[in-house]
This record gives structure tokens, sequence and C-alpha cells, in this order.
């Protein structure tokens, strides 16, 4: 099985090679690995130390960030090396400034692998949640370099847990702990004879709490929302924007205030949200030097300020929710202790099923539903407030995550 997969590594390479000349994405994944080894040695030389994070993408990076801040802030001289496997997280953190190289994880080769580890020969690697790459492994087990995995999840239906798994069982092996999210992933573990597990909890949480201690105002939003009740939609698509808009010019009081935040931000279809409401509407791109208190909708055409905004939420929408892929992040609204509206797709989504579980998130699949539930809201503090206290309790009891993986590094 391990000579199959290494067959199987070199005819992706080829193909992908082919797919980048047609498709945008690819070829990110494609060029920016040609780079990945010449900003590895400017940076790193071999009297370095070395810790070497690995996160899959933008969401297991979000996992990853409180380790890596706690760490760097604890161990100053130590060189940190951040690879990604995904353009998505790599093309939106490769200027990430916590750490001093940010590269793509090269395609997992036998040679990648050992030139890789001869560059980087990092004393400590971090994992975070899933990516487990067998040569890249195999070769840490050689080098007897110490390598943990945080945040992880672990299912039934992964190759470790099948007849034809053993394979990737013995690479499991280089892993010195296992940092696991619950209960069924440390049974699994248990199950194949792992018993260096810990049940953490994903750090995600620990993240997300951190936001709210830090600097969150912005004052064109304070202009705008002029201490009115204000729902904060975030990483709308049209499915979501459609019933809000339908809500905002029927049924809305004028002591209500919008505020949209877009996944997509193209001009076109901006501009056709815009014209779409009825109310008097202003863009983030247009915001200066007019009275932001005097308009209803504010519709925000950038990106990186969402977070912040959810602290000015009465209540809050999380989008995607009408999409195949599902609902987006629903833990940072529920951190400032609002009550959340999503779409009906988010079962795959742990903290979206629990946090509707506790009431503090509520799921609506249309118009109808929605409009009764923002009037309801808007008109019971009592039950906003309840809701919100929920939401916030829910992120505060599964706060801990980082202590107790520094605990074990320190120790």
């Amino acid at each position: 099985m391990y000579f199959l997969y290494n067959i199987l590594i070199f005819i992706t390479r080829f193909f992908l090679q082919i797919i980048a000349f047609f498709n945008k994405k690819i070829k990110l994944f494609v060029d920016g690995r040609k780079i990945t080894f010449s900003k590895l040695k400017k940076v790193i030389s071999k009297k370095d130390e070395v810790i070497w994070f690995h996160c899959a993408s933008l969401g297991e990076f979000e996992q990853g960030r409180p380790i890596i801040e706690k760490l760097r802030e604890e161990n100053p001289t130590y060189k940190l090396v951040l690879t990604f496997f995904s353009p998505s997280g790599y093309e939106i953190r490769k200027k990430y400034e916590i750490a001093d190289v940010v590269c793509y994880l090269p395609l997992d080769t036998k040679l990648n692998a050992k030139k890789f580890l001869d560059i980087v020969h990092p004393k400590l690697v971090v994992f975070v949640k899933y990516e487990f790459w067998p040569n890249i492994l195999k070769e840490l087990k050689k080098r007897e370099v110490k390598t943990i995995l945080v945040s992880g999840i672990f299912r039934k239906n992964q190759t470790f847990f099948k007849w034809y798994g053993s394979w990737m069982r013995k690479i499991l092996q280089v892993f010195n702990h296992f940092f696991v999210q619950d209960t069924n992933s440390e049974e699994l573990l248990k199950s194949i004879g792992f018993s260096n597990v810990t049940i953490s909890g994903d750090t995600r949480f620990d993240r997300v709490f951190e936001i709210t201690k830090q600097n969150n105002e912005l004052q064109f939003i304070e202009q705008f929302k002029n201490n009115t009740y204000t729902l904060v939609a975030g990483s709308t698509w049209e499915e979501d924007e459609k019933m809000l808009v339908e809500y905002i010019n029927n049924s809305a009081s004028e002591n209500e205030k919008f505020i949209i935040a877009p996944h997509n931000i193209n001009a076109k279809d901006i501009e056709e949200l815009k014209t779409s409401i009825s109310k008097k509407v202003v863009l983030f791109s247009n915001k200066n030097n007019i009275k932001l208190q005097d308009y209803q909708v504010f519709i925000i055409d950038t990106v990186g300020i969402l977070t912040k905004i959810y602290s000015y939420a009465n209540i809050a929408y999380v989008g995607g929710g009408f999409t195949k892929t599902g609902v987006h992040n629903v833990l940072e609204p529920a951190t400032f202790g609002v009550p959340i509206l999503i779409g009906p797709n988010y079962n795959k989504f742990r903290e979206a099923v629990e946090l509707v579980n506790k009431k503090a998130c509520f799921s609506v699949n249309n118009s109808k539903k929605l409009s009764v539930l923002l009037k309801k809201f808007f008109q019971e503090e009592g039950k906003r407030i309840k809701a919100g206290k929920q939401a916030l309790n829910y992120v505060v009891e599964r706060t801990g995550a980082t202590t107790k993986i520094l605990y074990y590094l320190k120790k």
C-alpha cells in the first residue's frame, strides 16, 4: 500500500501541472510550491532552533494560532515555520508576521520529505487537526523529532481504522502525543493501540475568546449604529441575502439597522444587492465624508473586519447555510454573546449543532421563519439576552485547550 501511495503521488503531481494551465487555484497550488525550498533556505540556517507548524488551510490555522502565538511569546529565539497545504490558507496568511517563514508544504514524495526536513531541522513539529503525510511522518520518525497533533479529530471511516490500514497505523507512531477534540477520537485511537491521548478540546474556542479581549473598536461602525438595535449578517450568500432583503424592505422597523458583509464582494454582485434594498444604503467603499448615522443598511464590500463588526451586533446572521458546503463560522458571533440565525445546512458543523441544541442559535429555512424570529428578538429583549448568554457560555466552557497543550510541552 505504501508503494502504491508513492506511485499515486507522482501521478498526482504530473496531472496537477497540466490542470494548473486551466485552473487558477491549482496554479497557485503548483507555482507556490516551486519557491518553498528557496524561501526556507533564505531564513533558516543550520544553527537555528526551529518549531514547525503545519495547517491544511485557513480553518486549521485559526485552530493552531493560539498555540503558535504562545510558543512564539515563550520561545523568542526559536525560528517559527508555518506551512499550508491549500492556497486558501496560504494566500490569506502568507504575510503572518508571527512566523519567520510561511510557505506551502511540498508534495509528499520521499525526496521532498528529506529535503524539507534537512533545511528546516525542527526541534518540535505541530500538526493541526489532521493531514497525515506518510513520507514526511516516516522521515520525522527516523529523525526522532518531537511531534504532536493538536485539535485532532478522528472518524471511524478513516484508513487507520480499516482492515487494510496497518501501514497508516504504523505512521501514527511518529506522534509523541495526540490532543483530540472529543471522546470518540480518543476511543478510536485507543482501539488501535495508542494510549498517548488527551482530550483537550478545540483550540478554536481559545482563539475566538481571545478576540473579545482585543481592541474591536471601529469608529465608522459606531457612527452608523448610533446606539440603535443592529443585526450583523456575515459571510452571506445570495440565498441568505434574498431573505434578509425581504425582511428589510417589508418588515423592518425604523429602529432596526442592518450590517451585511457578503461572502462574495465583486462589484457587480454588491451593486445588485444595494439596488435590491429600498431603505437607505451605504457601502463601506463610500463611507467617507458622509453621515453614516442617517443610513439604515451598511454593506461591507471589503474583507478582514467582520470579526470586529460582530462585537457591535445585537443579533447575528451567519451565511452559508443554504449552500452545499454549509454554514460559516458561528463561533465568532457567539463569543460576543449574541443570538445567531443560520440556514438549514449546518449538521456537519458540531459547534452549530450544539449551539442550536442550547437554543443560542436558530435555523431558518425560509423568509417567513426568519421574519418571525427577527421580530421576536427585536421586540423581546429578555429572550435575546438569554440566548446571547447561552452562546457566550458555550464558548467560555470550552476554552482551555491551549493551556493543556502548553503544559505538556513545558513538561
